[in-house]
This record gives C-alpha cells, structure tokens and sequence, in this order.
C-alpha cells in the first residue's frame, strides 16, 4: 500500500448514515494500491495533523447539505495544508462547482467517478498534472465498500421500533437513476442512466454490516425500483444471509402502482417501511416537476404498500412557486385524514424548493417569473412565490420545527403547531387538535431525512 495516510477522504454529511460514498472510495483506492485515511465531519472535528499529512484530500459531495459544508472545510483545510491537492467527489460535486473551487477546491469528479478519483491518485503520486474528467457515466468494476477506517455504526442513526434502537447501515443496489424529475439533482448529471450494483457485491457488503452488527439496512439508491427484479434478488440474498435483519427502501409512486405484486413478498423479506416522494398534492405542480404521478395515485400507493404490511413515508416539497396557501391546508388534513403525522417528518412540512445550478427546472417556463438571482452561500437560485404569505408562512414553519426539534415535542404537537401557522396565514381560525393515536408508532430512523 502507497502512503497511509497521503489520502485523505472526507464525509461532509450524508444523512446521519455512516458514509457509503467514502467507504466505496476507500475501496476502489485501496484496490488500486493506496492507503487512504478516512474522517467524517457529522461525527467527530477535523484532525490538523491528517490534514497536514495530506498530499491529497477528497471531500465526499453527495448532497445539497455536503456543498455549503464542503466550502466551509475547503477554506479551513487549505489553510492548514496549502500545498494539498483539494478534490470533490460526489452527485453535487459537478453541480456545486463553481463555488467548490471558489473555495479552494483543485478537481471536480462526478458521476461514476471512484476510478477517477484513483487516475487523480496515480497522478499525483507520479508527479503529473491531474486531469479534471467529466461526469463519468459508464458502468465500474464494482467493489465491496470498505468501512474499516470509519467511525462504527454506534456512531450514526439508528432504527427505532418502540423502545428499542437497532444499529442501522446503508448499502445500494444501483446508482443514478432512470428517471428525470426536474426538481432532482440527480437527472443533472445521470440524465436517466442507473447502474446496476452486483448483487454478489451488495450481498457482500450486507454481510460486513451484519457482521459489523447491523440489525436493519437502508438501500439508499434513488430508487430501490430502478431495476426492480435484481432489487428482489438481492433482498433475497439478504435476508438468506439473516433472516432477522430487516430493511427500508425509497420507492417512486409510479413504480409502487406497477410493482404492487412484489410487496408481499418484499415484506416477508424484511422490509419495514418504504420512502415515496409525493411531493404535493397539486397535479399542476406533480406536472410541472415530471413526478410522473397524480394525487389520486399518492392514494392508491397508500393502499398497496400498508395493504402489504409495510410502512410508508412519504416526502414532501410543500413550498415552490406554484403552491397556493389551499394546497398546503390541504396537505395538512391529508396527513390527518391517512393517518400519516407518525409517519412524516416535521422537518417535511419545512422544505422549499431549491434551484441548485444545473437543475432542469431551470428550463420550465413556469419558474422564470420567479426566480431572482444566484445565492452563492446556499447555492440555490432564489426564488419568489407570487403571494408573500407562503414565503412567510415558509420562515414560520421553518423556524417552529426547529424550536420543536430542540426541545424534543412529539411529531403530532408539532404539526397542530404548523396547521394554526397555515390556518392564520390564510385569515381563517385554527381548528386542528392533536388527533388520538390509534396503532404503535411504526419504526422510523433516528434522525429525520433532510437533504
């Protein structure tokens, strides 16, 4: 092995998970030779002396988060070791550029890019200039990730069912994805190509986790139905492996209508509760993000899925430019009406829609009435709802499940909070109660899904 120590990778963030796109870094590198050093920053302070140790440091981007974090220990790592060689690897890496470099960074990899992350390796090792490929989008030679210089998965969220909290880990089945909602980063760069993991790898790597002592997984794949008969066979392969693990999955509504067959058997195979974006209840806007859904198939999703036993989490975008005050009411005793506030998260009723640079939404026609100018420190477009009191009542939401979540308030007391929010910004009297629990909270991950 070349340099222990003279790599060095880091995670930003990536969703309270122990870091899946460091560990497959590690991997790919340590095949290639290289003796990389690992550190996540969601979980433990920059070390100076690594840093300092450092020919190259590789900060992981896989997400909107990771970009304003990423400039931020940019500038502090650049200014412990100036003559680093600074790369970005990761979804929002060639998405984030221009500020990542503004920052300090020296190479952008994206895509499929663990092997040109290694290229980036050899040459500097070799004392060439490196060059700064494209977004890499053609199928790897796929390797178990490597997770043995990472914090352990005490470290990250957990699965809580009732009173009990399982050690969880993350793993994939494909990468990209084959679809192109405009509001989703990830057509940006994949433009509807997926690749498919070996199911002997995944398998594989399930088996470190459990090992590792991993009591449930999360496939963090786009979408779990990118492919969905490898996605059978591997969760085939895993619960033969452990017939007690159990496991979740994010799952489109379009695939759920036209997969519905599979749930029973996905149920019986461990599957605990399943992520949909539904984003809203307005056609016209699930239309202007190319969801490829109705409101009406939200519904039928919600049948099939609890038909079959399994939870459902669905998330949301409650604010875009085109969300009336009557949609987002409307949201609110949607949730009531199916029983949903145990099953989404405060922190969803929150989210605005962010305009990164490349989004394809940059392209609707609906959006460019708008949209202002580009806000560097969050690298989003800004952007401006036609009616004042949905940008205000947006802060508000914002700021209540923040107080919320500090101070620890139950799910349900949090959103008759947010409802009297929504019912004041529309002149009307608040009239929600918090509604009787009516089953055990299904099981759900320690920490909220974010982005």
């Amino acid at each position: 092995m070349r340099g222990r120590g003279e790599i060095l990778l880091v995670s930003l963030y990536e969703l309270g998970r122990q870091p899946l796109a460091v560990a497959e870094a590690t991997a790919f590198l340590r095949r290639a030779g290289f003796a990389p050093a690992c550190a996540d920053l969601a979980v433990s302070p920059l070390d100076p002396a690594a840093v300092a140790a450092a020919r190259l440091v590789a900060l992981s981007v896989p997400m909107h988060t990771a970009v304003r974090l990423g400039a931020e220990a940019l500038r502090r790592i650049r200014a412990l070791n100036p003559r680093a060689h600074l790369a970005c690897f990761g979804l929002y890496a060639p998405l984030g550029e221009a500020a990542l470099r503004e920052a300090g960074a020296d190479s952008i990899l994206g895509g499929e890019c663990e092997e040109a992350l290694c290229d980036l390796a050899r040459a500097l090792d070799d004392g060439r200039a490196p060059a700064t490929p494209p977004p890499v989008l053609r199928r790897l030679a796929f390797v178990a990730p490597d997770r043995s210089d990472l914090p352990p998965l005490a470290a990250y969220a957990r699965l809580v069912v009732g009173d009990e909290r399982r050690l969880a880990g993350a793993v994939e089945a494909t990468r990209g994805c084959r679809h192109l909602c405009r509001h989703c980063p990830i057509p940006a760069v994949y433009g509807g190509r997926f690749f498919a993991v070996p199911a002997d790898v995944v398998t594989e790597d399930a088996a470190r986790l459990i090992a590792a002592g991993a009591r449930h997984l999360t496939f963090a794949d786009a979408d779990f139905f990118n492919a969905p008969k490898h996605a059978v066979s591997v969760a085939r392969r895993i619960h033969a492996l452990d017939a007690g693990v159990t496991f979740d999955a994010t799952i489109k509504v379009e695939h759920i209508l036209r997969h519905r067959e599979l749930f029973p058997e996905l149920r019986s195979l461990g599957l605990t509760f399943v992520v949909s974006a539904f984003e809203t209840l307005s056609d016209a806007v699930l239309r202007i993000l190319d969801k490829g859904h109705t409101a009406a198939d939200e519904v039928a999703a919600l049948d099939i899925v609890r038909g079959a036993g399994v939870s459902i989490r669905p998330t949301f975008l409650p604010f875009t430019p085109w969300t009336t005050l009557g949609d987002y009411l409307a949201l609110c005793h949607f949730l009531v009406a199916h029983e949903l506030l145990d099953e989404v998260d405060p922190v969803q009723l929150s989210l605005r829609l962010l305009v990164p640079p490349g989004s394809l939404l940059l392209a609707r026609e609906e959006l460019r009435p708008h949209l202002r100018d580009l806000d560097d420190a969050a690298f989003t477009w800004r952007w401006i709802h036609p009616d004042p009191r949905m940008d205000e009542l947006q802060r508000a939401v914002a700021a209540a499940v923040e107080t919320a979540a500090e101070a620890g308030e139950p799910a349900e007391d949090t959103f008759v909070r947010i409802h009297a929010l929504a019912a004041t910004a529309a002149g009307r009297v608040p009239s929600m109660s918090r509604p009787p629990r009516r089953r055990p909270a299904p099981p759900r991950l320690s920490e909220p899904w974010f982005c």
